[in-house]
């Protein structure tokens, strides 16, 4: 959980990145509402270009995001009870030029994707250390799609699960970001006042 910020939502406090999930299986319902809330992002021109191959454990889809995971994701993002591939469509179905706002939107979504999750008592960990060309392949996404993040999903379980170090450390350090002096600035390098 994050440091107290007075008036955050609860929902910004309590999304954590877990490493570590639970057997606990996500019901249909919780499912459909974190995509309903990705799917209420805001995006360039409305053009909502993201996409998401959804993976539940026992399932092909499951094991073929697993498959393309790298290093020590596949030691612990396996053992989440959703995997989640989301894509960006590149060109704007209006008139077919390059989008380049694509990934960002997509980000907005999966931002608000997250949000829902901690809002249900869920945690999401989004992941860049998958192999983009095998899941591209395994999951036949068409080239005119960009990749983005390799999303687990579930509930939280015991960090002594993690039986690596280096992973449980990581499961138990505190959150924390930069201050916002070094992140808003009022002109370039000169923190705003925020008061």
């Amino acid at each position: 959980m994050a440091p107290e910020v007075e008036g955050l939502l609860p929902a910004i406090q309590t999304r954590w990145s877990s490493r570590a999930f639970s057997d606990r299986d996500v019901t249909d319902a919780d499912l459909h509402r974190v995509f309903e809330a990705a799917r209420w992002a805001a995006s360039s021109f409305n053009e909502q270009p993201w996409r998401f191959v959804v993976g539940r454990k026992g399932d092909a889809t499951h094991a073929d995001l697993a498959e393309s995971l790298l290093g020590f994701n596949q030691q612990w993002a396996t053992k989440a009870p959703v995997l989640i591939l989301g894509v960006a469509h590149d060109k704007f179905l209006h008139n077919g030029t390059p989008n380049a706002y694509a990934l960002y939107d997509l980000g907005a979504a999966v931002a608000q994707l997250s949000l829902q999750a901690a809002e249900q008592g869920m945690t999401t960990h989004q992941m860049a250390g998958f192999d983009h060309d095998k899941a591209r392949k395994l999951l036949a996404i068409p080239d005119e799609y960009q990749l983005g993040t390799l999303i687990a999903l579930g509930y939280q379980g015991d960090p002594a699960t993690l039986t690596n170090e280096h992973l449980l450390s990581l499961e138990t350090t505190p959150r924390s970001r930069k201050p916002l002096e070094e992140t808003v600035f009022a002109s370039w390098g000169q923190p705003a006042d925020l008061g």
